[in-house]
């Protein structure tokens, strides 16, 4: 008998939504979480409902019953045992209700999924009660050893129950995914530590400790069991992405401390030369009771901060926050920046502390000099070392043309402004006190581009009076610092490109004109140079590797690609072109007919890979070898699971944040180096032609995912070579991840390519293992073979191949060719480099341990 099967559906193109379909969706989608989530419903009532009928919404409660609700020392002193529970039920201000019912509608939804209704209500109700207590309790340690910070903690409240949600925060993130776990666990420890650093509350000390609590009872009690309590190494798109975020946090420390009138902090002592304050009424009194100079100086300053100027006042910190964009990017021209910035900080409170050291004396002595300037130098210090321990994960340029833009943007900027300043101001110099002349304009130019708190580091600048010389006191550094930050947001949202943007458009000219091997797109990716024969119909993309003691070695990766004779030339004249640079070259997963060429050269061979190829035509998945595809397929369709094709722009948000999510995942799991070369990752699927078929439920949550790469004839697509899988590997709010969705993805792609009329598509070529074709093996190849076997417990490159066979393709061997057997061994480096050139020392011996065992 046989059994009939409903044909499968080929993959769908969704229309991506409308920004107004998003809005609405962004809108609702709380409404139906707060749903699933009764209690905290109740919290957020109960917080606005009492605020309202004691008048608390607008300034928290009043002083009669704040004693009473509030948890400090002087209430745990009069014995009000109740203030840690009562103190969730109120905030310190209109602004604080908000935060907080922000924070609750976020994570008391996905809490109660992932941790279960009683266990987050208990978290939430332990984690405010403990870190009330041992918070206060830390505070009146402080004040019982001296401790200059925390006496004026004393007479302190806290309010709101983000002490608690803080600790929920931190116990949630060992149920989320690797992702989301690192950069949920980064903002517990970051926000609350931000916050007491440099606002410095009693509130801020209780929720870092309520976060502490938090992160220690899920590491303890709610880690998964494969999940390591030492995190693992994130990804080198998710390690910028962290470091960005705390690059922000610096800037952003500052800024919300500004918003507090009474921010006492201990990194706050400096805070001024962060965000420019306007002077107050007493300072312009006692300078004009000490110096006319200085009374002028002080009023210039505060008509600047009653002008559109005063935005010159956040300049430190907005700086950092775009430079924190370009780290997100893992540009190298952001990180030197950034480096720059906190080096001038390091080196402007050195300064500084030379000269308080010299007022020692009237400053409560040299130990407290050093302490306080020492605690503004941690921070700065502790960006500048992680930068400098992250600085391979940020080696993207940008655009070379992009760059001289952006250099004679900011220079033009600045010539013109500075000629406005001088030039104009030396035509009103009569509208300065007294009358300026053209020298003491120039001296008085640099505190035209510095924040308003630095002016006292120009010895002298020219007192504007008249409406002219006040609008160019005004604009002149404002206009050119917009100018220079827009131009860098700009540029840094430049996509990265090749070293020589030129020839990496002339060799995809090549390929989509003329085509190449299954593997020649890899020529499109980033790191490869490019030769061209002396007629530029045929190209050769290389990247130029060493190793110490060994030869330089030019690796292509693929067939040479371009016009059909061209390409058999190219291996010739490639040869050549090396030997004159004294490169030994080496064409790796090529080709028979590349092979060929190789051999009429006398070089050597080895095959180290085997494509798999599925010719489409024909293709039908009927018959008992297609059981396993089959089954994938109808079980797909009886849970729900749809195929959609995407690319990486014109797909949704929420379904790139799950890719990266699980991306890092696949990453986090393996605890191993990502591999390159000839392995694709995230940055590969930037690529516009580059398409991506994903694996979703009907609530839309990703299983899994592939990309494909087009092999061209033609100018157009002919073909498509799988590149990035990635499948689910943790449940989503309970359910469990679909098993077979590899299986369902490529068959589906397999029947949309036949509709659109592909001839093929190529699995791949599987490193390190091969078809067995009855051959006998030459001494080279059983290494190789040893090799495979050995990796394939971490790798998998032999289960790879088993798992392609259900496909049932074409084997087609994929070779590396050589000229000379004595540099095999610096090859053979090279090629480990290009497959994992980041790898660490720890990683190292991570592999080795694994490989051993």
């Amino acid at each position: 008998m046989t059994t009939k099967t409903e044909p499968a559906d080929a993959p769908v193109t969704p229309v991506p939504p409308g920004r107004g379909r998003r809005v609405l969706r962004a809108l609702v989608l709380p409404v139906g979480a707060l749903r699933q989530a009764p209690m905290t419903v109740v919290l957020i009532l109960t917080l606005w409902i009492l605020g309202g009928l004691t008048g608390s919404l607008g300034h928290g409660p009043p002083p009669e019953l704040l004693k009473y609700v509030g948890v400090g020392i002087q209430s745990l002193s009069a014995g009000y045992w109740w203030t840690p529970v009562s103190s969730m039920f109120w905030c310190s201000g209109i602004a604080a209700y908000v935060v907080n019912t922000l924070m609750l509608v976020a994570l008391g939804p996905l809490a109660s999924r992932r941790l279960g209704r009683l266990r987050a209500i208990a978290l939430v109700l332990g984690g405010q009660v403990l870190g009330t207590l041992i918070g206060t309790g830390l505070v009146r340690l402080g004040i019982a050893v001296g401790e200059t910070w925390t006496l004026g903690l004393h007479d302190q409240y806290g309010l709101g129950p983000t002490v608690g949600v803080f600790a929920l925060a931190g116990a949630l993130s060992f149920r989320l995914s690797a992702l989301w776990r690192r950069r949920l666990q980064l903002l517990v420890v970051l926000v609350p530590a931000v916050m007491m650093l440099y606002i410095g509350h009693l509130q801020s000390v209780q929720r870092v400790v309520g976060a502490g609590l938090g992160l220690v009872v899920g590491a303890l009690w709610l880690r998964g069991k494969q999940q390591p309590l030492r995190p693992r190494r994130a990804s080198h798109a998710e390690t910028r992405v962290l470091v960005a975020l705390c690059v922000a946090g610096s800037a952003i420390g500052p800024l919300i401390a500004s918003l507090y009138q009474d921010a006492f902090g201990p990194f706050n002592t400096f805070s001024d030369l962060y965000f420019s304050r306007p002077p107050t009424r007493e300072d312009i009194d006692y300078a004009c009771s000490v110096s006319a100079d200085d009374c002028a100086h002080l009023r210039s300053a505060l008509h600047f901060f009653d002008s559109p100027g005063r935005l010159m006042a956040a300049l430190v910190p907005i700086l950092l926050l775009v430079l924190a964009d370009g780290l997100r990017r893992g540009l190298r021209l952001a990180w030197w920046a950034t480096v720059v910035v906190q080096l001038l900080w390091i080196g402007l409170l050195g300064w500084l502390l030379r000269l308080l050291l010299d007022q020692a004396s009237d400053l409560g002595g040299r130990t407290m000099v050093w302490q306080l300037v020492g605690e503004a130098w941690a921070m700065p210090v502790l960006v500048l070392a992680l930068l400098l321990a992250t600085r391979r994960r940020f080696g993207l340029r940008l655009p070379s043309r992009v760059v001289r833009r952006l250099a004679a943007v900011i220079g033009a900027t600045l010539l013109a402004s500075c000629l406005a300043y001088v030039g104009i101001g030396y035509l009103v110099r009569d509208q300065y006190e007294p009358d300026t002349t053209l020298p003491a304009l120039l001296k008085g130019l640099p505190s035209e581009y510095l924040p308003p708190a630095y002016n006292g580091l120009v010895p002298t600048y020219p007192v504007a009076a008249g409406g002219t010389a006040q609008a160019l006191e005004t604009y002149c550094g404002l206009l050119f610092w917009a100018v220079t930050l827009v131009a860098l947001l700009a540029a840094f949202r430049r996509p990265s490109v090749h070293e020589d943007a030129a020839d990496a458009a002339r060799a995809r000219a090549l390929l989509e004109r003329y085509g190449g091997s299954t593997l020649s797109f890899i020529a499109t990716w980033d790191g490869n140079h490019y030769w061209f024969d002396e007629r530029g119909e045929a190209a050769v993309p290389y990247r130029v590797l060493g190793s110490v003691g060994m030869a330089t070695v030019a690796l292509t990766c693929g067939d040479p690609f371009g016009e059909e004779t061209a390409r058999e030339r190219a291996v010739a004249g490639f040869a050549r072109y090396c030997d004159a640079r004294g490169w030994t070259p080496c064409f790796y997963s090529v080709t028979p007919q590349t092979e060929r060429a190789g051999q009429a050269l006398g070089w050597r061979s080895l095959q180290v890979a085997e494509d798999t190829v599925v010719p489409l035509p024909e293709l039908a998945f009927t018959g008992k070898k297609w059981q396993d595809i089959r089954t994938a397929l109808n079980k797909a369709k009886k849970e729900g699971i749809t195929a959609e094709w995407w690319t990486w722009q014109q797909a949704p948000l929420g379904i790139r944040d799950q890719i990266r999510s699980i991306s890092e995942e696949w990453v986090a799991d393996k605890g191993l180096p990502e591999m390159g070369f000839t392995l694709g990752g995230l940055d590969e699927l930037a690529d516009p032609a580059v398409r991506m078929l994903v694996a979703v439920d009907e609530d839309r949550t990703v299983h899994g995912l592939t990309s494909w790469m087009p092999v061209y004839q033609d100018g157009a697509p002919v073909g498509w070579t799988l590149d990035f899988m990635r499948r689910r590997s943790d449940a989503a709010d309970g359910r469990q991840p679909f098993r077979g969705v590899m299986e369902f993805l490529i068959a589906s792609a397999a029947l949309g390519f036949k509709e659109e009329g592909a001839q093929f598509l190529s699995l791949s070529g599987a490193p390190l293992a091969r078809a067995d074709r009855g051959q006998e093996p030459t001494t080279l190849q059983r290494m190789l073979d040893w090799m495979g076997k050995t990796l394939e417990p971490v790798y998998g490159f032999r289960s790879l191949l088993a798992f392609k066979a259900k496909f049932q393709p074409e084997y087609r061997p994929m070779y590396m060719l050589y000229p000379d057997p004595a540099a095999l061994p610096g090859i053979t480096r090279v090629i480990g480099k290009a497959y994992l050139p980041h790898l660490t020392a720890s990683q190292g011996v991570r592999l080795m341990r694994r490989l051993s065992a």
